[in-house]
């Protein structure tokens, strides 16, 4: 039942049997027993449509009998049960309880419940059976009210009498009241069945719009965010903006099981994201723009000519994805399962805007390393140009490029050993840079040695000879430096300084690498992507261009 409607549904017993069959009494009867007391009737003095009636009813009790002992007995066989329950009750032409509550369900249980039918299901008995199930959703904890339980225990009440009333009757020497009896059993049972029922289920949609409330919370901030924006009310958007982020980083905490559902990621980085593609004229026009052919050639002339600014442009893209979501999934909100974690649609979209926003928080909303970083990067495509080697591992993520990668960030921070790019190799080697003022250069920090022979082996190309002993100018000691860095072998022609830099620059290298891997890890993947001027923005227009939506 509950898996069909997409509601909060109810923790399972390992034996359904023993559930269902439980009742409230202090020593419950088992399935098994219960089952047990049935036995053929021989007779049945009444009409010949409601002693058929009676021998289905017991054909299906002979079946439930023998699917005792099995992995999960009875669940089938019971839903057979109670539908000639229904039908035993119809040929008898006992009238059904009123169930006009049913028009007041949710669409997703009238499609279950209809008005004008009995419809007994077992997930019903089984809820009845679990009186003191707690309910958790989203890391939430519910629990039925005292009234439901009330109900609950009246349900189990009626169910262990007819039980009860069918093992007496099987050993009775008269059938005179036997019918009587057994119409008053059925009419207590469905009377105690809908009164639990509707409790149940309107207790069930209460819990279920609850668990959705954060979804119903992100439309709404939505909604009013773009009517500001169509009334150009400047000054209340930056408000607007805070708080459908604040319902974003909610909805992953809770939905985004797929990565760490971080809930610490805010508007700031929003804003740092939006200033930074305003300072380089990077309007929604452009992000949005397309030519002929489906690309988008002005931001990709602009991202060539900044690199950095594709970490900028995921974040405000996967900012308009998840906008684009809570706009569509606005018509569709009794489907969205209130295990939030549970709707594809909903967790692509937060993986994605988790994904850029960490990276954002990072790299883009702290100025000074987004300035370290398009510094750097400006640096390594120098390091290409020298190297096409290395241009093609970067094209194709070869494997050796992250061993690579490492030595030719610690040449390019050599190279300019002063602000911006120190302040990104300090957020990786934090420990290298001991009560250091934020100003402060690598000829102050524990790289000071590495610095020292690095500017040996530049001086010794000024006198007109490197490590290899080759004649050369300090013109040539970078390139040479680059291709021993790609190549990452020091051979028999490599002595000297330069072999002794070469070692000391891979050491560093690990050491970078192993320090935080986590960060190092985020780093280099930035890095690649702002070189190989990747971004997100064609998987976050596939979200909206896709033809059939996914809540």
């Amino acid at each position: 039942l509950w898996d069909s409607v997409n509601p909060v549904g109810v923790p399972r017993a390992s034996a359904f049997a023993d559930r269902v069959a439980g009742g409230t009494s202090a020593s419950p009867v088992t399935m098994t027993a219960m089952i047990g007391r049935f036995v053929t009737w021989s007779t049945w003095s009444t009409s010949n449509a409601e002693g058929d009636s009676i021998k289905k009813l017991l054909a299906a009790h002979r079946q439930l009998l023998s699917e005792c002992g099995h992995a999960d007995p009875g669940l089938l066989s019971c839903t057979a049960f109670l539908g000639q329950l229904d039908s035993t009750a119809c040929a008898m032409g006992l009238e059904a309880a009123p169930r006009q509550y049913r028009r007041s369900f949710s669409a997703n249980y009238r499609t279950l419940f209809p008005v004008d039918a009995r419809a007994y299901r077992a997930d019903i008995l089984e809820a009845s059976a679990d009186q003191h199930a707690t309910i958790w959703v989203n890391g939430d904890k519910f629990e039925l009210s005292q009234e439901a339980l009330g109900h609950a225990e009246a349900l189990q009440n009626s169910w262990s009498a007819l039980m009860w009333w069918l093992e007496r009757f099987a050993s009775a020497t008269s059938r005179t009241p036997a019918r009587a009896e057994l119409a008053q059993l059925l009419l207590s049972l469905d009377n105690a069945w809908v009164q639990f029922e509707e409790k149940y289920i309107m207790e069930l949609i209460a819990i279920e719009d609850r668990a959705r409330r954060l979804i119903v919370q992100a439309v709404a901030a939505e909604f009013k965010l773009r009517k500001l924006e169509d009334r150009c009310q400047v000054s209340e958007l930056a408000e607007a903006q805070q708080t459908l982020v604040n319902c974003i980083a909610d909805l992953n905490a809770v939905a985004n099981f797929r990565r760490k559902g971080r809930d610490d990621l805010r508007w700031d980085i929003l804003e740092r994201a939006l200033a930074t593609l305003d300072h380089y004229k990077i309007s929604h026009d452009i992000l949005c723009s397309e030519d002929s052919t489906g690309k988008n050639s002005k931001l990709a002339a602009a991202l060539s000519e900044h690199p950095g600014l594709t970490l900028a442009v995921d974040v405000v893209t996967s900012f308009q994805a998840a906008r684009l979501y809570f706009q569509q999934v606005d018509k569709f909100l009794e489907r969205v399962d209130p295990h939030l974690c549970n709707n594809v649609g909903l967790v692509a979209r937060l993986v994605d805007w988790e994904e850029s926003w960490e990276v954002g928080a990072r790299y883009v909303r702290q100025a000074n390393i987004f300035d370290a970083l398009c510094d750097l990067i400006s640096e390594i495509r120098q390091v290409e140009r020298l190297e096409p080697v290395f241009s093609t591992m970067c094209a194709e993520y070869d494997v050796e490029l992250f061993l690579v990668l490492p030595r030719i960030f610690i040449l390019a921070c050599l190279v300019g050993p002063v602000q911006p790019r120190v302040t990104l190799l300090r957020s990786l080697l934090p420990h290298r840079f001991p009560e250091m003022p934020c100003n402060s250069t690598m000829r102050e920090s524990d790289l000071a040695p590495l610095l020292a022979t690095f500017s040996e082996v530049l001086d010794d190309a000024n006198r007109g000879r490197i490590g290899d002993g080759n004649a050369a100018d300090s013109g040539a000691a970078w390139p040479f430096l680059v291709k021993r860095a790609v190549a990452g072998s020091i051979d028999a022609s490599t002595t000297g300084k330069v072999a002794t830099f070469m070692r000391e620059l891979e050491s560093w290298s690990l050491e970078l690498q192993r320090h935080c891997p986590e960060d190092w890890n985020q780093c280099s993947s930035v890095l690649v992507q702002c070189i190989t001027g990747s971004t997100q923005l064609q998987k976050h227009k596939e979200f909206g261009y896709s033809s059939k939506f996914q809540v």
